[in-house]
């Protein structure tokens, strides 16, 4: 006869593969009496699982829905199929679950066997991944998801925006998705202050360091302004100073994502946009609807007169019609360059 918790996880199971049981059918199961299954069903009643009962010939129990979602028992194939849609809904398939996903994917993962770990391994060359940012490893968010969960200390090669390579030592406290990619915001033990990681030039190293006392986390809404100012300020390999003849209010409202806007009279202001390509940024530019100034930045004058060359010949204009639309190399580039 099994033992009383070995045979509350047997009943549990048997309950979540079927929707009806008679009593009679569960003590055959599990080799006990009727009486032992009602005794059964009542702890698991006292553990928070909605079991009913339905008295009669035809009677026998069921499990319902709760107000609360208690553990469930899953078998090898059905744990499979939850971390290959976990896996899935954290690379980005599914938009504004993201985070939620990568947290119930470390917690299956730390119990997950291994022959279960490789059939899910498996599964992803086969999966469709969403092609909106930049791929990041499941297993890596999962791993720096499970360091700032346990609170400990992660050491990984990081990329720059630039492209130069630094090992860098950090507390890591939350991964946030924002704009199509995965950040980082962790404590950086050499600076001494919070900062703002893509997780895409991230390699982490194994193993994790020593555990660590968890410094106070700003506000929730402290950490969502840092992320996106580190989005919008550290994390481009590319950026440029732009002065936009337009108040700053209408500016705000027509940049996708958060990025300091300096007012510089009622009529005209300053900001500094990023990217990892100067023709995204000459393309968001247009939709600025308003003239606008760049401040040393060749890169960006290029790719405009790039796209105005381009603009013209679809409309059937010679790209040499007008100044303004030379071959940048003829162009002299000053420190502000008007368009």
């Amino acid at each position: 006869m099994l033992e009383t918790s070995a045979r509350l996880l047997r009943l549990l199971s048997l309950m979540q593969s079927r929707r009806d049981w008679t009593g009679p059918e569960l003590a055959a199961r599990l080799h006990v009496t009727t009486r032992t299954i009602r005794n059964d069903v009542e702890r698991l009643r006292e553990l928070g699982y909605p079991v009913e009962a339905r008295p009669g010939v035809d009677g026998g129990y069921r499990l319902g829905a709760g107000g609360a979602l208690p553990p469930l028992l899953l078998d090898d194939d059905e744990a499979v199929a939850v971390a290959i849609g976990l896996r899935t809904a954290a690379s980005g398939s599914v938009a504004g679950i993201e985070e939620t996903a990568v947290r119930a994917l470390t917690k299956l993962q730390q119990i997950l066997p291994s022959r279960l770990r490789h059939r899910v391994t498996a599964f992803q060359h086969a999966m469709p991944i969403p092609a909106r940012g930049p791929r990041v490893d499941p297993d890596v968010l999962t791993a720096i998801g499970a360091a700032c969960r346990d609170h400990e200390r992660l050491r990984f090669d990081y990329r720059t925006h630039a492209g130069s390579a630094a090992r860098r030592s950090v507390e890591p406290y939350r991964l946030v998705s924002h704009g199509q990619r995965w950040y980082l915001l962790a404590w950086d033990l050499d600076r001494e202050d919070w900062r703002t990681f893509r997780v895409d030039r991230m390699d982490p190293r194994t193993p994790t360091g020593p555990r660590f006392t968890p410094r106070p986390l700003p506000p929730d809404a402290d950490i969502a302004t840092r992320v996106e100012r580190g989005v919008g300020e550290a994390t481009w390999r590319f950026r440029a100073r732009i002065i936009v003849h337009a108040g700053a209010d209408h500016v705000r409202g027509k940049i996708p994502i958060s990025v300091d806007v300096e007012p510089l009279s009622d009529d005209r202001c300053a900001f500094e946009p990023g990217s990892d390509d100067p023709r995204m940024l000459a393309l968001y530019l247009g939709l600025l609807d308003a003239d606008f100034e760049i401040v040393d930045a060749p890169e960006l004058v290029a790719a405009l007169h790039t796209l105005i060359a381009r603009y013209r010949r679809a409309v059937g204009e010679p790209a040499g019609s007008s100044s303004t639309c030379s071959n940048p190399a003829d162009t002299p580039i000053n420190n502000t360059q008007s368009m």
